[in-house]
């Protein structure tokens, strides 16, 4: 592990974000409730949020944090009926500490385990899903204090 013993604590803030690709009739089933293992965005959120938690224990070499918040939001996009191409389920995270490290790891993998999660969930009617977009957005804190990737 890089040794981060001299820096100082700071108030760091990481935003990352991905999307999952899916049917039309997926998103449809998602916003009405009606999947067989239950409420789809509100259990990517929790787990989000409870990998973000853990990442320490799932990235080899990465800081075990005590992290101060983890939010996970979803877009849902608009469904025009007169389409007939995927849609893509938008997902951001950001992550914040106090501390003398960042949580980019920990936005990262909230995007990751809860588009993981979206996946799991809807596998079962829509074998088209792809996840991908998943990147770091803006991360504050430390010495350059701000930061837009």
């Amino acid at each position: 592990m890089v040794d981060i013993g001299g820096k100082p604590i700071t108030r760091r803030i990481a935003r990352a974000e991905g999307f999952i690709s899916m049917q039309r009739a997926t998103i449809q089933a998602i916003a009405d409730g009606k999947l067989p293992k239950g409420e789809v965005l509100s259990t990517a959120r929790l787990a989000g949020i409870m990998a973000a938690k853990r990442t320490g224990e799932l990235i080899p070499l990465c800081h075990p944090l005590g992290i101060d918040t983890v939010e996970v939001e979803f877009d849902l996009p608009e469904l025009n009926p007169s389409a007939n191409r995927p849609v893509e389920l938008h997902i951001k995270a950001m992550a914040a500490i106090s501390a003398k490290t960042g949580v980019e790891m920990e936005a990262l993998t909230a995007v990751a385990v809860a588009a993981l999660t979206v996946y799991d969930m809807c596998k079962a009617i829509d074998k088209t899903m792809k996840i991908g977009g998943i990147r770091l957005v803006e991360k504050t804190g430390g010495t350059r204090k701000k930061q837009r990737v």
